[in-house]
């Protein structure tokens, strides 16, 4: 083998199978080195709530076997991969982040995880998330808290925290996240990596979502490319997804090679009514300008909707509800206290209040649909704020109640159902992540895989060579 172990810990799925077809590395080589990464960085990020270190070993040895013969089953056979905890992988335990599940092992594969293994990805474990993926941070009463691998004293954002710091330290190589309000691109912005959120129905799931209307199933990876070899997996059809649609591109990746020209930008510094911090907007501002640099045409331009934070309280808190609702007194005592307080507000609202929310929504979707004639991809910031101390689901001192409040640019385009990225765009000045957002019309998504991938092409994202404990501040 002419790459080390450890060498083959920081490479990128395209370099691995390159080295899997020539035979210059193996599977089990690859699996084994990223199993070293989740011991050596694990204990300070806790991104990784189960490992099944056998079961890896095991299938790597299978992939080894069918690329010496030639026969791979995919362009991922072989590649180490993560899946949420949200996420059921038979053989493995899916907690949920709660107290209220079982211990026991699944039995059965979600969709994802039978593409995802039907394809020969090497299954590493389960990546960590709030108590069923109800907040923007990544902490529960099960694991505890995941750090961000920049600063471990701040928050890696969430609900797919957990697979964004296993993305940034590349303890494996591709990670599936779910996003209901932003839960793959708030942590690959805080984190520092890419993470894509693709049209609602392409990427099925099973069982639903708490809220699955608003859901998405996606990748977190430190590229485009790998993002799209992971979807040409996942982002097939599956029967048990009742809201899952066809029509998904061919090859995910199919223009990533493609230019700017053409490419016509709205970008967005606030959406018309969000608070940006000074230097986030700084770092945005900057990459407008790369992108127009590219080759695209980019407008200043707001869209004219206003927050529709209200709408996707409606439904966010009202699925809460139905959480708490559902179980005995003895469970409702074992819930997340911040939950339990969303469950309890939804309590006021009657059945008309919902049903406007679900009207109010179609006419949002409508104003961005509309916007899309004139413009190919949407850009704001991904946040609107530095990554801020674990623990806590708002900034302490902010006056917030809630994390809705700090992630205005995300949830619009899951009450959409539009496809959206997550891109890294640099640092601010203590050296913490910032991200962009580049959101497309429904079906869209080639595009934006292909603008997002043309900008870290031409300006590489920087990793975490390892945990921060304190190096900021």
């Amino acid at each position: 083998m002419s790459a080390r172990d450890d060498d083959l810990g920081t490479m990128d799925a395209g370099k691995l199978i390159d080295l899997f077809e020539s035979g210059d590395a193996s599977p089990l080589e690859a699996t084994r080195a990223a199993l070293d990464r989740i011991d050596r960085f694990n204990d300070d990020v806790n991104a990784y709530v189960y490992i099944d270190r056998e079961g890896a070993e095991d299938a790597a040895r299978a992939s080894a076997r069918r690329w010496g013969q030639g026969k791979p089953l995919s362009p991922i056979d072989g590649v180490p991969t993560s899946l949420k905890d949200l996420t059921e992988v038979k053989g493995m335990p899916a907690r949920d982040g709660s107290l209220t599940t079982g211990t026991g092992k699944c039995d059965t594969d979600a969709p994802p995880a039978r593409m995802l293994r039907e394809a020969g990805a090497v299954l590493l474990g389960k990546t960590n998330t709030p108590e069923f993926g109800w907040k923007a941070v990544t902490d529960n009463r099960v694991f505890g808290a995941t750090c961000n691998p920049w600063d471990t004293r701040l928050t890696p954002g969430g609900s797919s925290g957990g697979a964004a710091a296993a993305a940034a330290l590349n303890m494996g190589v591709l990670h599936q996240g779910g996003d209901s309000g932003g839960s793959i691109r708030i942590p690959a912005a805080f984190t520092g990596v890419f993470g894509f959120k693709p049209t609602f129905g392409w990427t099925p799931q099973w069982p639903p979502a708490k809220m699955p209307t608003l859901s998405h199933l996606g990748p977190l990876t430190r590229h485009p490319r790998d993002a799209a070899r992971m979807l040409n997996v996942m982002g097939r059809y599956d029967y048990r997804d009742p809201y899952a649609t066809r029509g998904q591109p061919e090859d995910w990746g199919v223009d990533l090679e493609c230019d700017l020209r053409g490419l016509r930008i709205a970008y967005s510094p606030d959406l018309g009514y969000a608070d940006v911090d000074d230097q986030i907007a700084a770092r945005v501002k900057e990459a407008a300008l790369k992108l127009e640099d590219l080759g695209a045409e980019v407008v200043e331009v707001n869209p004219a909707f206003k927050s529709p934070i209200d709408i996707f309280r409606k439904l966010w808190f009202t699925a809460s509800l139905q959480v708490w609702d559902r179980c005995d007194e003895k469970g409702r005592e074992l819930l997340d206290p911040g939950l339990v307080a969303n469950a309890k507000h939804a309590q006021n609202w009657d059945a008309l209040e919902l049903f406007d929310a679900f009207s109010e929504r179609a006419e949002l979707t409508l104003a961005l649909e509309k916007f899309n004639q004139d413009y190919h991809l949407l850009m704001t910031p991904t946040v609107p704020l530095q990554p801020f101390e674990v623990n806590h689901e708002v900034p302490p001192g902010s006056g917030m109640r809630d994390w809705e409040e700090w992630a205005p640019f995300s949830y619009p385009f899951n009450l959409s159902q539009q496809p959206a990225a997550s891109v890294p765009c640099g640092f601010t000045d203590c050296g913490l992540p910032v991200g962009f957002q580049l959101a497309g019309g429904k079906f869209d998504d080639v595009r934006v895989l292909r603008a997002a991938n043309a900008y870290m092409a031409a300006y590489p994202a920087r990793f975490p060579a390892v945990p921060n404990p304190a190096q900021y501040g």
